[in-house]
Formats: C-alpha cells, sequence, structure tokens
C-alpha cells in the first residue's frame, strides 16, 4: 500500500464490535480515513444510523429480505446495495482504497476474492476467510500484488513485530500467539461438562461477539489464528505456538533464530491493530491511550492445558494436513458452537463434534473456491447429523 493523506476504506460487518471500533477510529482520524461504504448482515436501524453519521453514499444489506425496510431509513442519494452480490459491489467500489472485512462466517469470501481482483488492499479481521480458503486468497494477492493486512490483535502484533525485517523467513524461529486463557483457564476438567453457555459469553479480558467469545473459552479462536497465521506470514504449523498470557497485553511475540524475541503490547482495545492496520505504514496520534507500566503490576505466562482443551491440536492437525481439513474444522466449529448456545450441546461436545467431522472427512486439495465451499457445506451438514443421532 502506498502512503498517502487519506485512506477511503470500505467496511463489511459494520455493525459488529469490529465495525463499531473500526468507525470510532475513523472519527478520531479524520484527515487520514474516509469511510466511503458500509455493510451488515441485518441490523438495518444501526446500519442506516451509521451512513447518516459517516455520510456514506454506499450501502449494502446481506439479509435480502430487510433491503426495503433499509432503503426507508436511509437518506435519498445513499446507493443501496443488497446480498452476496452488493457485497462485492461494494468490496469494487472505485472510491475505495482498501477494504476491512470483519464479515462473520463464510460471507466474506466472495467479497474479499472482489476486491483483491479490483486492486484493492484487504485488512482482514473475519478469521474464517484465511482459515478456509488460506491457498486461494494468499495466491490471488500475490497475483495482484494486494497486500493484506491482519486486523486480529495477534496477527497484527506479529505484523508490527515483523514489520521491516529484512532476514526474511529464514530468520524467524518461531510465532507466538498469546491467549488469555478464557474464563475457564482455571476450571477442573471435571467441571467443563457443566458449562453453561451464559458463563462461556463472560470473557475476562475482551468485549467480543458472542461466537467469538466462546471460541476464546474453548480455544478454538487460538487454533483457528495459528491456520491463519500459517498463511498470513508463510511460516509452517510446526514454528507456530501459543502461551496463555491472562493480562492481554502482550499481544503475540516473534522469536528469532539469534533467541531474541519481540513482542508488541498495548491497551485491550481493538481499535489499536484497526489503526494500525488502516494507517500502515504510517503511524498516526489519535485517540488511543499508551500504557501504564506501573499500573500493569505483573505479566504472567503459562502453557496452554491441551488435554483439557484439544482445540490447539485439532487445529494444528488441520493446518499440517492442509488441503479442505482446515475448512473442515472452521465449519464445524461454527455449527457446534451454535448449538451449544442452544443448549443442544455440551461445553466439551464441541471440540468432540469436530474431531468426529475432522477424522470422517475425506480430504481434498484447496487450490478452488469451489472445493472449500463445498467442504464447509458437507462440514455443516455432517455435524448437523451428529446433532439429529444420525
Amino acid at each position: 500500500m502506498k502512503a498517502t493523506r487519506k485512506r477511503r476504506v470500505v467496511l463489511l460487518g459494520s455493525t459488529g464490535s469490529i465495525g463499531c471500533s473500526t468507525l470510532k477510529v475513523a472519527r478520531e482520524l479524520p484527515d487520514h480515513i474516509e469511510i466511503v461504504g458500509l455493510a451488515a448482515n441485518g441490523s438495518i436501524e444501526k446500519l442506516a444510523q451509521q451512513a447518516r453519521e459517516t455520510g456514506v453514499r454506499h450501502v449494502a444489506i446481506y439479509d435480502v429480505t430487510k433491503e426495503a425496510a433499509l432503503r426507508a431509513l436511509l437518506p435519498e442519494n445513499v446507493i443501496l446495495h443488497a446480498g452476496a452480490e452488493g457485497l462485492a459491489e461494494l468490496a469494487t467500489l472505485t472510491d475505495a482504497d482498501i477494504v476491512l472485512i470483519a464479515i462473520v462466517g463464510t460471507a466474506g469470501l466472495q467479497p474479499a476474492l472482489a476486491a483483491i481482483e479490483a486492486g484493492k488492499d484487504l485488512a482482514i479481521a473475519s478469521k474464517e476467510i484465511l482459515v478456509m480458503a488460506g491457498e486461494v486468497i494468499t495466491n490471488a494477492a500475490r497475483c495482484k500484488g494486494v497486500t493484506l493486512l491482519p486486523v486480529d490483535s495477534e496477527h497484527n502484533a506479529i505484523f508490527q513485530c515483523l514489520d521491516g525485517h529484512r532476514g526474511g523467513e529464514k530468520e524467524i524461529s518461531r510465532l507466538i500467539l498469546t491467549a488469555s486463557g478464557g474464563p475457564f483457564r482455571k476450571l477442573p476438567a471435571d467441571q467443563l461438562a457443566h458449562v453453561t453457555p451464559e458463563q462461556a459469553l463472560k470473557h475476562p479480558t475482551w468485549d467480543m461477539g458472542p461466537k467469538i467469545t466462546i471460541d476464546s473459552a474453548t480455544l478454538f479462536n487460538k487454533g483457528l489464528e495459528m491456520i491463519e497465521a500459517r498463511w498470513l506470514f508463510g511460516i509452517g504449523m510446526e514454528r507456530i505456538d501459543v502461551v496463555i498470557h491472562p493480562q492481554s497485553i502482550i499481544h503475540s511475540m516473534v522469536e528469532f533464530t539469534d533467541g531474541s524475541v519481540l513482542a508488541q503490547m498495548s491497551r485491550t482495545d481493538m481499535c489499536f491493530p484497526i489503526q494500525y492496520a488502516l494507517t500502515w505504514p504510517d503511524r498516526m496520534r489519535g485517540g488511543l491511550q499508551p500504557l501504564d507500566f506501573p499500573a500493569l503490576a505483573k505479566l504472567e505466562f503459562e502453557a496452554p492445558r491441551h488435554e483439557d482443551f484439544p482445540a490447539l491440536a485439532l487445529a494444528r492437525k488441520a493446518g499440517l494436513t492442509g488441503g479442505t481439513l482446515p475448512a473442515v474444522f472452521n465449519a464445524a466449529n461454527e455449527v457446534a458452537v451454535e448449538a451449544f448456545r442452544c443448549g443442544k450441546l455440551s461445553f466439551p461436545g464441541i471440540w468432540h463434534c469436530v474431531s468426529a467431522v475432522m477424522e470422517a472427512h475425506e480430504v481434498q486439495p484447496s487450490s478452488t473456491l469451489e472445493a472449500v465451499v463445498a467442504a464447509d457445506q458437507w462440514a455443516r451438514e455432517t455435524v448437523s447429523d451428529i446433532l439429529a443421532g444420525g
């Protein structure tokens, strides 16, 4: 990405937590960031309010059944796009320099590829894009000379640690992703079966959406990040590790071959990685507050409980196997998490279900989007069969 005075941003997933934080960053840096397009799944009142506040000319709604109701809420001069096609139209706006994708699930894949094809840089907050279709996305970005900018705090931290590093992949020993450990870090293994959705939704340090919060409690979130890091940074899964860091102040680290470790630190506020992704390669003075080191008191680290929380081992298996298995890992977890939220599956049932689906899958090459989507659909149907007792 070339350094410019103002970055023109299309924001897909504007009504979620990442989207709202992105709009906050844009408000703090009006001379450097301009929002030119907004899209959401179905929260039409909130989306219309955001459109009025930002003054955008283009808005998209993924749920086509709400198109007419949204149209009635928008100013007349706003162009409304709808459905999957509408997201792709927004992702290719000529006015945009960069597309930030914060859509949960598979709906972000097509607009991501459309943005890359149109030569837009891509800020990625949706793990599914690279977990499911890392090979497809990274190959397309390479061919178009497009920059992939990580928004996840962990990957953004690694991106910052590696920014300007001249030694290349051969000088990197390990990528170390930090994890808070979630609300059940100290809970005895024999009590995990009694965990309720309400308990799993109480994250100790981050304010996030329900799906990602439960993923943090199971450590599936960290497993997804391991696979995502493999594609973002071109590092083999065998060199990507996880360490529990309850304070969530160090967001991730890079260990180099000489034993030196670089770490990125900041407050637990998603506005930090969002701002860096949108202003890179520059750093701007926005409304973010620096760390108060004396107030930190201590920083703790511990190893994950691999046997009690098998998500990391399942993720490593998926990443090492490659092909369509990461897409199956992701989709099976997504359906299992929703089943847990609805009371149809126990907390440990999430990883038992994912493991069973992975074992049943016949891995195929993931070089095409069609293969990835087919594997995703197969995994969802297989989990549904398991839940139905089939």
